[in-house]
């Protein structure tokens, strides 16, 4: 029941460890946080209201980032200790090798996804800008949210890649099942997100397996690290849409309103929209041809 028949820790119970443990670890490294908003604003904590309480958050960007940014690097380190101390692995059999341009490539690639999205949504009418181009509205959370995505694409993809894949596949399960898992776990981390829909966590399942497709071909994490990035980035403090159903704050605001939300995602953002499934799915396409120029496949 607990062990293979090569005598390992079965992958479900270390996955289980893992998932306990950095739950615990975020909400730890999230606390100070918490305590500087309850010394800032204590209202928003005595009223014990969940909306209060991120509307608070959203009145504070760095205090947002405190929180948001301490809990991800908490997940970090979890993530870390139990590789090394519990997998026995190092920071390079995680997935943490190969060159720089990896990271590149991915950063690119994320980016012209939503870019692309975007002009289609345009060209249809679906969505309105706001603002002109010409008239970008850069405030605090330009910065504080590019730092947050950064860490938060660094923790997820050190976790449910590097961490859950390398797990499972250094016990023998199947690709095909590694992928599965994988992608599963990361959708059902992003179940409790506000506005979530049915389409949104079938494409972040389906963004997972591209992950997942990433890692396995360059054998690194950088690629969907870098697309993680710029993919949460663009089009939440770009373009203004929501981020899997969190408040966006573009430099541009649009709007969304009469336009097709089996294509714009409606409250939850893109990625509750099937434009997203679209260029997720040429996001295998790209890879495949991003591996073979670079002569790997």
């Amino acid at each position: 029941m607990f062990k293979n028949d090569a005598n390992q820790v079965r992958a479900g119970w270390i996955l289980l460890l893992a998932a306990v443990s950095m739950f615990v670890g975020q909400q730890l490294f999230a606390l100070p946080g918490v305590f500087v908003l309850l010394f800032t604003d204590s209202s928003s904590m005595m009223t014990g209201s969940e909306a209060d309480l991120l509307a608070s958050f959203d009145d504070y960007p760095w205090i947002f980032l405190l929180t948001q940014g301490g809990g991800t690097i908490g997940g970090m380190l979890v993530t870390v200790l139990l590789w090394k101390f519990l997998n026995k692995g190092t920071l390079h059999t995680l997935g943490f090798r190969r060159p720089l341009k990896d990271l590149g490539f991915g950063l690119l690639l994320g980016a012209i996804s939503i870019v692309l999205i975007f002009i289609i949504l345009s060209a249809t009418g679906d969505v309105t800008l706001l603002n002109p181009f010409s008239q970008p509205e850069f405030s605090v959370y330009t910065l504080t949210f590019l730092l947050l995505f950064i860490l938060v694409g660094f923790f997820e993809e050190m976790f449910f890649r590097g961490y859950v894949m390398r797990t499972m596949a250094d016990r023998g399960n199947p690709k095909w099942l590694i992928y599965i898992v994988s992608a599963v776990i990361f959708s059902l981390a992003h179940g409790m997100n506000p506005n979530v829909s049915l389409i949104g966590l079938l494409n972040i399942a389906l963004v997972g397996v591209l992950f997942a497709y990433m890692f396995d071909v360059t054998k690194s994490l950088w690629l969907p690290i870098g697309y993680h990035i710029t993919w949460n980035y663009v089009q939440g403090n770009v373009f203004g849409f929501p981020v899997s159903g969190t408040t966006p704050h573009g430099i541009y605001s649009i709007s969304v309103e009469g336009g097709n939300e089996l294509l714009t995602g409606g409250a939850f953002g893109l990625e509750g929209g099937m434009l997203a499934t679209l260029l997720i799915v040429l996001g295998f396409l790209a890879t495949r041809v991003y591996v073979k120029m670079r002569g790997d496949a």
